[in-house]
């Protein structure tokens, strides 16, 4: 049964305390009833390098002249892949008018965008970019939401990180836009694995852990012959291989993957190890302010566009490094709060529809778009009958549980008499 609260406020204090016991212990807990531990809010976003990076290659266009522009638009260029959805509106229009836009940004680590094996996104976040208030949101969603990806609802239950996997770009985009009822104007996906090439470019990183940990990016666990030690605190980090120790305060790209890779060793999970990729890439980017002429080289942009597959033109990224650059002044980053389920899909965050309409009115307004009801309840389209069976919230339970003054009994498999009702909501523009 999951922890209700009279407000947000309430929660966020839970939140705090339990992440504060967490640090204490050492250790994570999970519950699949949904009394489990709330994961801490994050002020800062391992993905909003992106934006500053756009901002960034815009500048250097106009310093360093046509050379760079050629190498930008060929980087650019060369990383886009229209996502062969109907967008939901003119995205040419808004950009144009220089209205709030919005980008789905999807993170994956499983190898290069030419593989056979797209793999699953390990993270994902909705950021919205208004430049009248001069802000940028950015929404994130857990790896594991309950869905039911539209047009694979026979695979239910399914987490929203299968999307990608079933239909690449396109089934996640109508996954999240059909889930939250908001447009998506762009995607983004990021391969972190190519970020150790990236570090390199920038010569090397130094970023402070928030954990001691031992890592072997080979096991992905705590032992072998190529073992990184790194310590809360410091930016001193041991590297052992073949014996042989050596000791830097300075990562390089395979140092900067090993730390931002370890999943199993942190109390907070994939929330931890978003936090140490958005170390990463503040550490990219403090690199390049303190040199942006030298760091700001035709390799790195290319890099870049190795490293990022998006339905962006370059024509896109001019215009928002000119028509958008004021966003940046000021990031806002929240997270959709799911609850606990252990189902056939595995662990699973089943977020309940109070906080999915949350989620959608933040979003939302961040785009200047008039209130809507939030969308379906698991994206696609499933029977009352199959939730139940199941073992996860009907919209009218789900209703229930999301109010104080609700019905909040534990709901199990092939229960009988419960009240149902529709999964789906309402999904318009």
């Amino acid at each position: 049964m999951a922890n209700e609260y009279n407000s947000r406020s309430e929660r966020r204090e839970h939140e705090e305390e339990e992440h504060r016991h967490q640090e204490a212990t050492g250790a994570a807990t999970a519950n699949a009833n949904g009394s489990g531990p709330k994961k801490p809010r994050h002020k800062k976003s391992p993905w909003r390098w992106l934006l500053y990076l756009l901002i960034l290659i815009v500048i250097a266009l106009f310093v360093f002249g046509g050379m760079l522009y050629a190498k930008s638009k060929g980087a650019v260029d060369s990383s886009y892949k229209p996502s062969n959805i109907k967008k939901a509106r003119d995205v040419d229009q808004v950009l144009k008018d220089g209205k709030p836009f919005s980008v789905l940004l999807l993170g994956t680590d499983t190898g290069e965008f030419g593989r056979d094996y797209k793999g699953r996104t390990d993270s994902m976040m909705l950021v919205t970019v208004n430049p009248k208030e001069e802000k940028t949101t950015i929404m994130s969603i857990p790896r594991d939401s309950l869905v039911a990806v539209p047009g694979h609802e026979s695979e239910f239950p399914s987490k929203i990180n299968a999307a990608y996997e079933f239909g690449s770009s396109a089934a996640t985009i109508k996954t999240v836009q059909d889930w939250l009822n908001v447009p998506i104007d762009f995607y983004a996906l990021v391969n972190m694995g190519g970020l150790e090439k990236v570090v390199d470019q920038v010569g090397g990183i130094e970023v402070t852990s928030p954990l001691t940990f031992d890592f072997n990016p080979e096991t992905a666990h705590s032992e072998g012959d190529n073992l990184y030690h790194f310590t809360k605190g410091s930016s001193t980090f041991t590297h052992t291989k073949n014996g042989k120790t050596t000791t830097s305060n300075t990562m390089n790209g395979d140092d900067a993957l090993a730390f931002s890779r370890m999943r199993y060793a942190d109390p907070n999970g994939d929330y931890g190890r978003q936090e140490r990729q958005r170390l990463v890439m503040q550490g990219i980017l403090d690199k390049i302010k303190q040199n942006p002429t030298k760091v700001l080289s035709s390799n790195f942009i290319e890099e870049i566009g190795k490293s990022t597959q998006t339905d962006m033109t370059f024509g896109d990224v001019m215009k928002v490094g000119t028509k958008y650059i004021s966003a940046a002044n000021n990031i806002e980053s929240d997270h959709i709060q799911g609850n606990g389920y252990n189902l056939s899909s595995g662990s699973t965050e089943v977020v309940y529809r109070g906080e999915q309409q949350r989620a959608t009115d933040v979003l939302r307004k961040s785009l200047d778009l008039n209130p809507k009801q939030t969308g379906n309840l698991y994206s696609g389209d499933v029977s009352d009958e199959t939730i139940i069976a199941n073992g996860v919230p009907t919209l009218a339970q789900s209703e229930a549980l999301s109010n104080k003054d609700g019905d909040t009994a534990d709901i199990a498999p092939q229960t009988d008499g419960v009240a149902t009702g529709s999964a789906g909501g309402t999904a318009s523009n």
